[in-house]
This record gives structure tokens, C-alpha cells and sequence, in this order.
């Protein structure tokens, strides 16, 4: 395998399902998605049935700490080597061009690996590759317990390179007819189709030269008006931040043991270009659940004066105000089961954070602590929050999303964000588990 440690990559062996396998029960979404809907993750295993799937590889997290946690992780590990010991999977060496549609929307990336030295998840970070949310270091045990017996890693994991100019992954697109086509299939459950192409030698030493490029400190420099001697970041986090920082920490408790020659050092990735025109921004909306506290009244002790609340009719004059605010004041929408308020917006004048997220967030923290209910969610898209916003004892926050273009230079500049503040696109268009790699 090939390593280019000045831009932290590595070009990796991937392990993908032999032919004869239906690629469309093998390849399941992201753990970390539908995580209030078990209902999803029912049809999942109906449609999966006793098939081969990445489904047996991986801990959804709809069934984090619930009871038979321990057995489940037992049982990933136990799957993982008995898919390998039963010749369902075969090696590729090289980069993966990937294409995904869906929605209208054919999104492209790279599949690579990263180097873990080259990376620091904590707030104030200046490595080629880092977090732009903020880590909840809790939800590390839980996925560090699975990767410590693990055989094989697979990623749902996408890693952003801001490069305006397309000089490195839209280049490969255009050469695809010429490249080996690994897998084209549709996906389950209404997420699209997945394409995959082996990178040749001589496109994958273009895809090299220009990341390094995009490293270069002169071009960094200009590129956001800052001086010369600053940092390089290269490779900005996407989606699957707690996935890398749980490699990250296992990787750190394992290499005084094993050498730093060792698989376990990279993560496999997608990249993919913050400046592609089918990847979107989604904003990552609050749930609260059990609440035992009156919520109004814990946001207006919180907040003071600076907190107004406006009853609206419906839901979309709601996510119109919201979507649509300008000015000094944040906005923020609340679904709720009709005891304080059905839909509504909460004004905020002098907020504590740039962004409204982050100021919802400061709050909610608190809120938790002092015991105001029993769980708070992450959840994506607008029908989700309203639906299981308004169910008796919840409580929902619409929040607006961000500019994409933004990103890299407020991590530069301001570090990184409140965690969970944008996703990349809406749940259904998360990455799929198809590839896996051996990391051991």
C-alpha cells in the first residue's frame, strides 16, 4: 500500500461483497441514522432477512444502551470474522471513485484513507485534518467497546476538501467511462443508487498531486486571507465525526503496543468537495423527550429578557420564519404537544453563540443537567421533528442550517462548531456501509 504522509493519506485495500451477493440488502445506512425511528431499522432487518449484509457488521444506534448491548457487540465481532472466513468478500487495491444519486442530486467522492497521526478531533486543533463540530466525548465508549474487537472497519464516514477550482475529484468523473466499474446498484428503502469505479494508477496520481496542491501554505494563505505561517487544514469533517474520533482513541491506546506501522492508523473515508452543487447542508434539529420541567419557563429564567415567544398557525409559517430570518435576532422554531405551545418561534436577541444552534445548544445543556427530561435526540428533517415533536411529553427545536461555504474558514478562524450543527443532506442520503477494510 502507498502512503503520502505530508497530505495524510493512505491508498488502501478494500474489501467489497463477491459477485452473486444482492447488493441492495448488503449495503445498509449509516448506524447513527433513524435513531428515533425503530421502525426503520424493523424493515431493514425484514427486507435483509438471513442475506449476507453489513447490517450483522454494525451497531445501529436506535439500540444503544438498551438492554443485550454486550451480546450485540459480541455478536458484530463473531459476524465480522466469520464474513471474511466465509470468501464472501474480495481485496481491491486503489482508490474508489463514488457516485450517488438520489433525490435528483448525483453527488461524487473519493474512498481513501486517512492517516490518525495527522488528526486531533479537540477544540483548538491546528492538524491537516480536524473536527468541525464539536465531540461529545461520551459517545466514544460505546463505539470504542465495537472497535476494539473489530476485524474490519466499514465507513460511513465523509471527509470535505474545499476546493472551488474541481481539481481533484471532478477531474476523475470526467475519465470514468475508461475506469472499472465495481458495483452499481440501487439502494434500499427509497435512498437511491450506488455506483463505484477502481482509479487507475495514472488518475490516482493526479487525484495525489492535486491535494497536494491544495496543502500547499501559499495557496492555503490566500485562499483565506491569513498569514503564511498558519496551519494547513486539508481535510475538514463531514459527516461521521464520533466514527473518526473513536478510531482516533483506539488507535491511540493501541500503538504503544503494536508500532506505528500498523492498518489500524488509518481510517477508511469518503471525500468529497464542499463546492459540489448536489451536496447540501441540512440543518440537525432537537428532541427532547420526558420533559418534567415547564420548558418556557427554564428558556426564559435561561435567557432573560432576550427571549420572546411567538404563536404561530402551522408548521410551515413556522419553518418560513425561521428559514427565512435576517437580522441581529435568532430564530428558532418549537413543536410541541400543545400544553405551552403547538408551533411557535422563539426570538433571541443578544445570543451567546453565531449561530442559533449553538445558542439553542448552551441552553439545552443545562436544561439536561438540571434533570429537565429524560433524553435529548438529534434528528433530521422537518417532517421527523414536527411529527415526533408534538407527541405528548416532547418537545422539538427547528433550527436553520448553514452556509456550506462557510465552513472551512470559520474552523479556521473561529475553531469548530456546536456539535451537531449541520448534516450533509437529509437522512436517507447518508452514506451507505459497502466497502469494509481489514484493521488488524
Amino acid at each position: 500500500m502507498k502512503y503520502y504522509n505530508d497530505i495524510g493519506i493512505q491508498i488502501p485495500q478494500v474489501y467489497l461483497p463477491k459477485r452473486g451477493i444482492d447488493l441492495t440488502k448488503w449495503a445498509v445506512i449509516a448506524c447513527d441514522q433513524f435513531t428515533s425511528q425503530p421502525e426503520y431499522w424493523q424493515k431493514v432487518q425484514e427486507l435483509v432477512s438471513d442475506n449476507p449484509s453489513t447490517l450483522a457488521l454494525v451497531f445501529p444506534e436506535v439500540y444503544l444502551e438498551k438492554p443485550g448491548e454486550v451480546e450485540r457487540i459480541r455478536s458484530i465481532q463473531s459476524s465480522m470474522r466469520a464474513t471474511l472466513g466465509d470468501d464472501l468478500l474480495e481485496p481491491h487495491d486503489g482508490l474508489i471513485y463514488i457516485e450517488r444519486t438520489v433525490g435528483g442530486k448525483r453527488r461524487k467522492g473519493i474512498l481513501l484513507c486517512l492517516d490518525l497521526e495527522a488528526y486531533d478531533f479537540h477544540p483548538g486543533a491546528a492538524s491537516l485534518i480536524r473536527a468541525t463540530e464539536g465531540t461529545i466525548l461520551s459517545r466514544l465508549p460505546p463505539r470504542m467497546k465495537i472497535r476494539r474487537g473489530a476485524v474490519l472497519e466499514l465507513p460511513h464516514i465523509l471527509v470535505l476538501i474545499d476546493d472551488p477550482e474541481g481539481t481533484v475529484i471532478e477531474p476523475v468523473e470526467k475519465v470514468k467511462s475508461r475506469l472499472e466499474k465495481l458495483y452499481d446498484f440501487e439502494l434500499m428503502l427509497g435512498s437511491g443508487h450506488l455506483t463505484g469505479y477502481g482509479v487507475d494508477a495514472a488518475t490516482e496520481a493526479q487525484v495525489v498531486a492535486a491535494l497536494r496542491g491544495l496543502a500547499k501554505p501559499e495557496t492555503f494563505a490566500a485562499k483565506y486571507g491569513i498569514d503564511a505561517d498558519q496551519p494547513v487544514l486539508l481535510f475538514a469533517m463531514g459527516d461521521g465525526n464520533h466514527s473518526l474520533a473513536t478510531a482516533k482513541a483506539v488507535w491511540e491506546e493501541m500503538k504503544p503496543q503494536v508500532g506505528m506501522d500498523h492498518p489500524a492508523r488509518y481510517a477508511l473515508v469518503e471525500i468529497e468537495n464542499v463546492h459540489d452543487s448536489s451536496l447540501t447542508f441540512e440543518p440537525i434539529h432537537r428532541l427532547l423527550y420526558g420533559t418534567s420541567k415547564n420548558i418556557y419557563s427554564a428558556l426564559q429564567h435561561y435567557f432573560g429578557k432576550n427571549i420572546t415567544l411567538i404563536h404561530v398557525e402551522s408548521i410551515e409559517e413556522m419553518v418560513k420564519r425561521v428559514d427565512h430570518a435576517r437580522g441581529s435576532k435568532q430564530i428558532i422554531g418549537v413543536i410541541s404537544d400543545g400544553g405551552w405551545v403547538s408551533f411557535g418561534v422563539i426570538e433571541i436577541t443578544n445570543p451567546s453563540s453565531h449561530l442559533p444552534v449553538g445558542t439553542l445548544q448552551a441552553f439545552l445543556d443545562v436544561f439536561m443537567n438540571e434533570g429537565g427530561a429524560e433524553n435529548l435526540d438529534y434528528v433530521h428533517g422537518r417532517d421527523v421533528i414536527c411529527s415526533l415533536g408534538a407527541r405528548p411529553g416532547n418537545t422539538g427545536f427547528y433550527v436553520p442550517g448553514m452556509e456550506k461555504s462557510d465552513l472551512f474558514k470559520t474552523v479556521i478562524l473561529d475553531g469548530v462548531l456546536p456539535r451537531k450543527t449541520f448534516s450533509m443532506g437529509e437522512a436517507q442520503e447518508k452514506r451507505f456501509y459497502m466497502e469494509a477494510r481489514k484493521i488488524v
